[in-house]
Parts: structure tokens; sequence; C-alpha cells
């Protein structure tokens, strides 16, 4: 059976964040991921991670304005030396936590923008951020996201995420999966595992259409769970979903996985 981490921004919003650790921990989650720790410190994350004997196994890289609807830096031209201290910002909080993935969103494409200049940049930038992460031990991925829930942004399919990998060459860089995003996008999610899973460094899961719990709709998650143990992956899968109600209401599917 795969590991799973709970989603502590999407996750356990019944409580606020700092007691979502505990709670996490309480439903029998080992790891926890979110969107972003920077409005706490460090050290605080770092503690209720400890009270609660959890690991944290990924979060994203500063975004630039997410109020303002910036998704990222990471392929933005013009934006270098922001998303650089993003990276140096990012692996501060790695370093406390024992954060093994951070993602780097690519952003949102400005509309006009020479497209063909934010792979560029985004090559550049990644070829910069995985080189700043290797002497620590970490792994950078990037996600390719759905247009529907968020339109404009640089990267959407698998094959460019992978292409991608594969023209900036570093060890350290990896795809982060998100099944909900990849079954909007192309569908097929079994085969692209079976293609990519050496990879795919973070795997993340939300039914289809809701992006509610991995037990309705599309894809099949219990085949999904299978393959994953018959092709021996061994990192974390992500619960990036929205409850339907209250989280510990809904984890049902949790138990069931054999």
């Amino acid at each position: 059976m795969p590991r799973f981490a709970a989603n502590l921004t999407l996750m356990f919003n019944e409580v606020p964040f700092p007691q979502r650790f505990a709670a996490a921990a309480r439903a029998g989650f080992a790891g926890v991921e979110f969107l972003f720790p920077y409005d706490c410190a460090p050290a605080e994350i770092a503690g209720w991670l400890r009270e609660s004997r959890l690991v944290n196994v990924l979060f994203n890289m500063p975004p630039g304005d997410w109020a303002a609807g910036e998704r990222g830096l990471a392929a933005l031209p013009g934006r270098e030396a922001e998303f650089r201290a993003g990276v140096e910002r990012a692996l501060e909080y790695a370093q406390a936590l024992g954060t093994p993935c951070l993602h780097a969103m690519a952003g949102v494409v400005p509309a006009g923008m020479d497209r063909s200049r934010c792979r560029a940049t985004f090559i550049d930038n990644l070829r910069h951020a995985a080189n700043a992460l290797a002497p620590a031990g970490r792994t950078l991925t990037i996600e390719p996201i759905n247009p529907r829930d968020m339109p404009g942004y640089f990267l959407s399919t698998q094959a460019d995420a992978h292409a991608i990998r594969e023209e900036v060459g570093a060890a350290n860089l990896k795809v982060q999966m998100d099944c909900y995003h990849a079954q909007i996008v192309e569908g097929e999610v079994a085969e692209k595992f079976r293609r990519w899973l050496p990879h795919i460094g973070h795997i993340q899961i939300a039914s289809v259409p809701g992006r509610h719990e991995p037990d309705e709709g599309e894809p099949d998650y219990r085949a999904l769970f299978r393959l994953l143990d018959e092709l021996g992956y061994d990192a974390w899968v992500g619960c990036e979903y929205r409850p339907r109600g209250r989280t510990e209401d809904g984890l049902g599917w949790l138990k069931t996985i054999d």
C-alpha cells in the first residue's frame, strides 16, 4: 500500500493550521504536505511535526503574489532574482523541517508573452534551483496543472514536463504527478505511471470532477494504488483533495485500502 500524506492546506480545515498536524496523526497519517509554510516560523512547524511524530514530505517554493493571482515565478522572464531568492528561502525551511521535496511552480503566463522565452527561463531557473538543492540532498519537482483550475499556467501535460526535465538534465529534478490534473487534461493515468514512474518524485490524488475524496468519479484509484505497488513506487502519495464534509468523516476510503 502506498504511503499517504495529508495535505494540511486542504484537509482538516475544521481546526486552525497548527492543530491540523495532531489531527492528521490521530487520523492515521504518518506524513503531511502543505502549499506554503511561510506564514509560520520554521521552528514552530518543526515543533508541530515533532509533537505529532509526522514527517513533512513536500511544500511549494514562494509563488509570488498569490493574492494577486500569481501562481509561481519559475517560467516568468524578468522575475529570476525573485525566484532565486525564493529558492533560498524554501531551502531554509526544508532544512529546518527535514522536507525532501520542493515544488517550483512555473507560473501563469501573462497575455502576449512569448512562450519560448518562458520555456528558456523555466529551464535556466530549474537548473539553478536543482544545483542549489543538490548539496542538501533535496529533490526539485515540477507539476503540470490543468487549465480549467488554473488558466494560463505554463505547464499542463506530463509529456511536456518530462521533456523539460530531460532538457534540464539534473538528477534531482523530478515530475510531481497530480492524478487529478492529469485525468482532466489527458486521462490514461495508469499508462503514464508505467511510462514515467522512475522520474516521478511525488504523486497527488483527488477525484474528478469535484476534487474530493478518491472514492468517487475518476480515475479508479484502487486500481492505481495496486499498480503503484506492482511497479515498486516507494515515495509518498499526497492527499490534495477538498473533503466533502468533515475530513475525518471522509476517510473511509483510506481504511479500505489493502
